[in-house]
Formats: C-alpha cells, structure tokens, sequence
C-alpha cells in the first residue's frame, strides 16, 4: 500500500478509538510486562463486532464516502494481485498516452486476458499525473485499441471502473471527447469476446461509460455508480452542492439499488470494513468472482454473446411509446 496519511471517515471514528486503545495496551504490556491479554482480546472482540455492525448498515452516502477513500486499492493495486505477466500497453497511436487509464494484457490464473481501467494517484504528483482518474479522448482510445487486439487475438477484457467523470476541460472536447466516449459504447457492444465490467470504485456518468460497456456488470459492495455525482446532482436539484448526501439517498447509487433496477447483475463482497482495509483479501475475492465469471461466458458462442449483449443494453430503463 502506498505511504499516505490515514483517513478517517466520520462512522470509522468508535473503531479507531477501540484500536488506539489496543495499540496502547500492547505497548504497555510489552514495556511493563503485564497480564493484560484478556483486556486486549475483549477490545478486539469488541472492535470485530463494531466493525460488522458498523459496515452492515452504511448509508448511501456513507459508501459513496468509501468508494473515495484514499487508501482504497486502485486498478494497479489488483493487476498486481491478481494479473500474472501483465505487459502495459501505451498511446492511442493518434495523440499520446493518458495515464489516467492503465491498458495491457496479462493471465488470470493462466487465462490470457486483456486489462484496462481507471488509474488515481495516492498523492499530489501522482493525482496531477493521473488526472485525478478523469481520462482525456487519448485515454478511451487507448483502451479500444487494446480492445480491439484482445479481440483479434480472442482474450476476454476486463474492465475496472474507478473515476469521478471523464476530463470536462476544453483540450479533451477540442480532441473529441464526447466521439471517443461513444465511439467505445459502439465497439464494445460489437466486440467478440467476452467482457466484464467491475466497479471498484467510483462509476461517475460517461466517464465510466466509456469502459462500461460489457456482459455482466459487477459492482464492489461499497462502491457508487450514476450519470452524475452527488454533488453535481445536488447543485441542479437543490442549488446546494453541500446537499450530496440527500442527492446520494434520492439518487439511489448504491451496489444493491443498481441491482435492484437490473441495471447490474452482482455485486462483489469487500472485506470487513472495506477494501482499502485488506487489499489481498479484495483481490483474492474479485479474481475468484472474474473466474467464475469468464468461465460461464467463454462457454457462449461469440455471435450469441454480442446478441446478448446488445440486448442487455437495450432492455434497461423503462419507457412507454406514444
């Protein structure tokens, strides 16, 4: 895990002070020679008790908080758990490269793969350097390029979706954003091979689109997905941007109402307390899941899979014509 200042959400608070209070103790014992293990192991008990209490019963908001955590495993976090001989894949071949999006393939226990996703940084140089996670036009072309060779060479892709939006700044739509954005909607739903989409963090209007497009979509457990941030949804509803939270709950972003609208198919178990609190744990459950996953659609025909995509994409939402 990168070296960074520990955060400390606001409902975080009762577990850290029981594990300040444990650090204390062993520190004393150690120093003092005392018999204060039970103490220690009450504490703790206490603490694993808080803690399922705690992240069993999260607001929206409060996962929209998580899914933004600074200590929260990024899509290089699980390529380096999951993905074996990954090679990184650079430039759109038309512009230059967007760190911002990571592309390359790799083998999920043996299964040659292809890989793209969303990249933030930790600290500040990193943060500049990856744009935040907001990709520019060159960034969603890199990721079709590297697509576009998973599919001549018939490797299922995997897409991991982590970013507040795609870059709204005025070089991007000079550079086409908006076409490269839906050029990706329109390749990845023809693509011939299998495509999963995993949200693993955030999944912020066409920014997560633009990867967005797949067979199964998967959500992490403590992740937010929606056409609009919270906050940029409070500053049209309410003309207060600090009214996130209320946008949050009417907003429905949450894994399980996503679920709920068939807009996504499964949604994936974090570790207690969140993924940002055991990255190998996270990581060891993702892989399982993307295994179990790929093994039902390789079995699919490849003209039935895209059909079957396309149609998965159209039935969503609710309309009635007139």
């Amino acid at each position: 895990m990168a070296n960074v200042q520990k955060q400390v959400l606001d409902f975080e608070k009762p577990i850290v002070e029981i594990e300040r209070r444990i650090a204390e103790l062993r520190e004393f014992s150690l120093n003092e020679d005392l018999e204060i293990h039970k103490e220690i192991e009450r504490l703790e008990s206490k603490a694993q008790r808080l803690r399922k209490d705690i992240y069993s019963k999260l607001t929206r908001w409060q996962r929209v908080q998580l899914a933004r955590h600074p200590e929260r495993p990024f899509t290089l976090d699980y390529i380096e758990r999951m993905i074996t001989d990954f090679v990184e894949l650079h430039g759109d071949r038309n512009y230059r490269d967007d760190p911002s999006i990571v592309a390359g393939i790799g083998k999920l226990d043996n299964r040659p793969v292809a890989i793209v996703g969303h990249q933030k940084g930790r600290n500040t140089k990193e943060k500049l350097y990856r744009n935040f996670g907001m990709p520019q036009p060159e960034g969603y072309r890199k990721a079709l390029r590297v697509m576009h060779l998973a599919a001549k060479f018939n490797r299922p892709i995997i897409s991991l979706v982590d970013t507040p939006g795609a870059y709204p700044g005025i070089g991007a739509e000079e550079r086409g954003q908006a076409e490269a954005i839906a050029r990706n909607l329109f390749e990845m739903s023809h693509l011939p091979v299998p495509i999963i989409i995993v949200i693993i963090g955030e999944g912020a209007s066409g920014g997560a689109l633009g990867i967005g497009v797949g067979d199964r979509i998967l959500m992490m457990e403590n992740t937010w997905y929606s056409v609009i941030t919270p906050e940029g949804c409070a500053s049209i509803l309410y003309h207060d941007a600090s009214k996130a939270e209320l946008a949050a709950e009417a907003m429905k972003v949450a894994a399980n109402d996503l679920v709920e609208m068939n807009l996504v198919d499964r949604i994936i178990e974090e570790p207690v307390g969140g993924a940002h609190a055991d990255y190998d744990k996270a990581a060891a459950i993702l892989k399982k899941v993307l295994n179990e996953e790929l093994d039902k659609l390789m079995e699919i025909p490849r003209k039935q899979l895209v059909n079957m995509r396309i149609e998965k994409f159209g039935a969503m939402g609710e309309w009635k014509e007139g």
